[in-house]
């Protein structure tokens, strides 16, 4: 294998149905209108020497090595400045062209180190490259005069000192004396990222890239690696590659953290993997990343690694290391025995949002076919299971409609519930960019998000409605649509059922969902309301972004109707720029939620109910097929401390940490008889546990994703797993301990039988994942290579349904004892329950989830920034530190989950969705105060840590 080297045209590729025809070194060549000289060469095979350019950048002109000829101009113009015309004659090479440019590769070389040989870019250098390119062999210029390779004494003798190197950022170093200050990691900063952290300072000679007046680490560098990725020197290195050296080889693979689904390259030595490097070709990220896809992978070779598989009699006894086949023997003789003797419903299982689509497809297979019941469920019933209920209510479909490009053509865009820049940075820095050009902004949001107000971007209205009160703004703006006649009238009387439509507009056009009536439940300005309601209807494309801000409620579903209906209304669905799009948590979400692990549903969302779906299914596994729902989280838990539920299987989840209302969870594991974990870290679950399955972390799989924008990626296994066995390979070997016969060889068998089926995946197979890089279902004979965009010319359910959608408060109420408003969310730096991102150097940024809280209220408790302050609420009670900020509003109170020591979801109340009981993580009544000492719960916790700890890095008392 070598490594993948992607071809850099050295300026951005154009998009035009025009196109022009131009000779270069005498062939010809036709390419699209706007197309720089320098892409039009790059197109033929001709690579003009460069530093400055790089295709992910617009052109910028300033390193003067691209100089070309060109018949019937003066002068040697830069190549990637220059666009191509139609008839224009280019020459690439001649003796002058030759002379200038080993003139300006000189100048670069003698201000530059020439320690080639010890320098952490060997073999993986542009300035080397374009050295050797120009034919450069001798510089005349010494180290004499002054040069930013030495410092200088007073005397102005060399002092042998290097510049001083910044070192501060935990997965990167910046060396100022290999600068040759090209720009091009300013401007990836400010184009790609859109963060603008990086300038150059000084004048002149002087000049240099600065993260600002600090360092890289205290700067508002968000560690996004696109700098590094564009420095064409040693200047920006990473870590990893200083300390083994230049990487081999390289496969593509998927990143499992966040929904949008970036594709890297896993770059090697032998079986190590040196760095991440973000695909051009992926097509969800388009060669950019965040933090967490780009650096923080450490955890796969963590010390804290669970590699053995593990059995216990009893969750107070110790740990036993067993061979894989004792664990899953052991495992399956106890689930036989929990329902010989409690009954078939007694036992169910949990898939993982953060395994392939195949692995989960297979749990969701053992529970149906060997389980013989449908107690299956997955983590997106705590997260995004109102997006499945109110999308296909109202469209037919259970995903969003658009693919993340789209945003190029939005000129309105809401975000409501989402925080895109922490919990989706990679879209987010699409989203930026658009804004930037032009598109208008609207934020409804509690809190002030990045998102309000950063670098070159402002919403143009800010919503900072009251947690809980998502359905009554969402009628508002409705009802300003309605009432002041803003409906798109042709699209809804085309594509919408009118009894629906008309039914819900008398609804919404009440008084009492005017903005007017609305504001003393949602504390937004009326104005505001109506300002931003107009905007969305008439300036053109509309697109909705949302999060869990919006699902993670009573109303969740309710309010992804509302907006569906909002949508709907305005015609801003079926075409690129608008839509309704679900940002998901989790890499894999979507896929798990299509792979069928919902208790009701089959794979591709069909009612296990419904005869002809079932009959497919039991022909293809041999096995009659229980036509009955099965039981939800929630139910298994309830009923797990009823005594009726004993035994579950958890795969690649947390829920003792993720899941709301901590005590009611540990309880009803506690009351099982079996509870079997399959992960790659003893988490708050395995406290619990009575058989420790070793997982295999991304690096270790291959499958398929699918995001956000239902992208189905492939995962490449880059390692072996640690543990010896792949996930699927060990579900299998559980179904046939359990009697039930599964057999594949590779996923890729898996993958066939689900598009057997699933009729939206019925056109994906493995080989033409490999020959199209990715597809978006539905992917069938009626959309061979996939579907970018949904319903654009009828919805999936046929006509829209438009659905009244009723504002209903919260159960959960502030009063004299809980005055105030808790909602939770994420940081950039960390990643859902923590799990694998404390396990990088992503603490540097984030050690410690904190209380965010407005000055008011602070002030009126007597809190200082800081402080260690008690957050109580009617479940129970913790202790973190405060963190005074503005971007509170009085009365509210936020913090995050990361950090298994917080125990945030101690706090939260298990009240949820009406629909699907996705919990009320956004809405908890709280008291904050200052106090001395952590809770009783966090203490206990604490102690339980150091066990695991023992436990993991197999010190000799572990087991006291």
């Amino acid at each position: 294998m070598a490594l993948i080297k992607e071809i850099d045209y050295g300026t951005p590729i154009r998009l035009s149905e025009k196109t022009v025809t131009l000779s270069i070194d005498g062939q010809s060549v036709t390419v699209p209108a706007g197309t720089s000289v320098m892409a039009a060469a790059m197109s033929l095979g001709t690579k003009i020497p460069k530093l400055c350019a790089t295709d992910s950048l617009e052109p910028f002109g300033s390193c003067r090595l691209c100089l070309v000829e060109i018949e019937g101009r003066r002068g040697t113009p830069a190549s990637c400045t220059t666009p191509a015309e139609d008839g224009m004659v280019v020459r690439t090479q001649s003796e002058n062209l030759s002379g200038l440019r080993k003139g300006v590769m000189e100048l670069y070389i003698s201000d530059h180190p020439l320690d080639c040989l010890t320098c952490s870019a060997n073999g993986d250098c542009e300035l080397q490259d374009m050295a050797g390119a120009v034919g450069l062999r001798e510089v005349r210029y010494g180290y004499e005069g002054e040069n930013h390779v030495f410092a200088k004494t007073a005397d102005g003798l060399a002092n042998e000192n290097w510049l001083a190197k910044d070192t501060s950022n935990p997965y990167f170093t910046y060396d100022p004396s290999k600068c040759i200050v090209c720009n091009r990691c300013v401007r990836a900063c400010e184009e790609v990222q859109g963060t603008f952290a990086l300038t150059i300072a000084g004048r002149g000679f002087d000049s240099r890239v600065a993260a600002g007046p600090t360092d890289f680490l205290g700067s508002e560098c968000v560690s996004c690696g696109a700098c590094v990725q564009a420095c064409p020197t040693a200047t920006l290195m990473e870590n990893k590659v200083i300390e083994h050296g230049q990487p081999e080889h390289s496969k593509v693979t998927t990143c499992a953290y966040c929904g949008v689904g970036c594709s890297f390259k896993a770059e090697m030595q032998g079986d190590r993997v040196i760095r991440m490097v973000p695909y051009k070709d992926g097509k969800a990220n388009e060669g950019h990343s965040c933090v967490k896809g780009r650096f923080a992978w450490g955890y796969a070779n963590h010390r804290d690694r669970m590699t053995k598989p593990m059995i216990r009699a009893r969750i107070t006894d110790p740990w036993r290391e067993v061979s894989w086949e004792e664990a899953i023997s052991h495992a399956a003789s106890e689930f036989k025995r929990i329902q010989a003797r409690y009954g078939r419903e007694s036992v169910g299982a949990i898939t993982s949002s953060r395994c392939t689509n195949e692995e989960v497809f297979l749990v969701q297979k053992l529970v149906r076919a060997a389980f013989r019941n449908n107690n299956v469920d997955t983590c997106a019933r705590v997260c995004h299971s109102p997006t499945g209920y109110g999308l296909k209510t109202t469209l037919g479909t259970s995903a969003g409609t658009q693919d993340f490009k789209s945003v190029a053509k939005a000129d309105v865009i809401l975000i409501i519930g989402a925080n895109p820049t922490d919990g989706h940075p990679v879209f987010a820095s699409r989203m930026k960019k658009r804004i930037r050009e032009g598109a208008r902004l609207i934020v409804a949001d509690p809190r002030r998000i990045d998102m309000v107000k950063s670098p070159h971007i402002k919403a143009d209205y800010h919503l900072p409605l009251r947690p809980g009160t998502n359905v009554a703004l969402l009628n508002a703006l409705g009802h300003v649509v309605v009432t002041e006649g803003l409906i798109d009238e042709s699209y809804v009387r085309e594509r919408c059922d009118l009894d629906a439509f008309e039914q819900w507009a008398r609804f919404v056009a009440r008084e009492e969902n005017s903005p007017e009536a609305s504001e003393q439940y949602t504390g937004v300005p009326a104005a505001d309301v109506r300002a931003a309601a107009r905007l969305y209807a008439t300036g053109g494309n509309g697109a909705i972004y949302y999060g869990l801000g919006v699902t993670e409620h009573s109303q969740g579903s309710t309010t992804v109707m509302a907006m569906a209906n909002l949508a709907m209304a305005t015609g801003n669905i079926g075409r690129d720029g608008v839509g309704i799009n679900p940002l998901r948590g989790q890499n894999n979400v979507q896929g798990s939620c299509d792979m069928g692990s919902f208790p009701h549903e089959f794979s591709g969302y069909r009612h296990v109910a419904d005869d002809s779906t079932r009959q497919v299914f039991e022909m293809m596994w041999g096995v009659p097929l229980d036509p009955e729902q099965g039981l939800r989280i929630t139910n298994m838990l309830d009923e797990a401390v009823d005594g009726t539920f004993k035994g579950l299987y958890v795969q690649g989840e947390d829920i003792a940490q993720s899941d709301p209302n901590t005590k009611h969870v540990t309880a009803g594991l506690a009351a099982m008889e079996c509870v079997v974990i399959q992960d790659i870290f003893l988490n708050e679950t395995a406290k619990y546990a009575h058989v420790f399955l070793p997982g295999a972390s991304f690096l270790e799989k291959d499958g398929t994703f699918t995001n956000a924008e239902r992208r189905i990626n492939r995962v490449r296994q880059v390692m072996a797993p640690l543990s010896g066995k792949d996930e699927w390979q060990v579900t299998i070997e559980l179904a046939r301990a359990l009697g039930y016969e599964m057999s594949y060889a590779h996923p890729g068998e898996i993958m066939d039988e689900i598009a057997r089926l699933t009729p939206s995946f019925a056109g994906v197979s493995y080989d033409k994942l490999e020959k199209l890089g990715s597809v978006q279902w539905p992917c069938n004979e009626k959309a061979p290579t996939g579907t970018p965009l949904m319903h654009v010319d009828r919805f999936v359910r046929g006509k829209g349904q438009f659905m009244i959608t009723e504002f209903i408060a919260t159960d959960e109420r502030t009063g004299p004892r809980f005055p105030l408003l808790l909602t939770t969310g994420r940081i950039l730096s960390q990643y859902n329950v923590g799990a694998q991102t404390r396990r990088t150097e992503n603490g540097a940024w984030h050690d410690e989830d904190v209380l965010e809280i407005h000055p008011f209220d602070a002030e009126s408790r007597g809190i200082r920034d800081g402080d260690l302050v008690s957050l109580a609420s009617r479940s129970g009670d913790i202790a973190l530190r405060a963190e005074i900020s503005e971007r509170m509003q009085p009365g509210v109170v936020y913090t995050t989950f990361h950090h298994a020591k917080t125990g945030a979801n101690v706090i939260t109340t298990d009240y949820s969705d009406w629909a699907t009981n996705c919990p009320e993580y956004k809405v908890t009544a709280v008291e904050v105060r200052r106090t001395n000492h952590y809770s009783q719960w966090q203490e206990k916790n604490f102690e339980e840590d150091v066990t695991l700890r023992r436990i993991a890095e197999r010190l000799p008392d572990a087991a006291e």
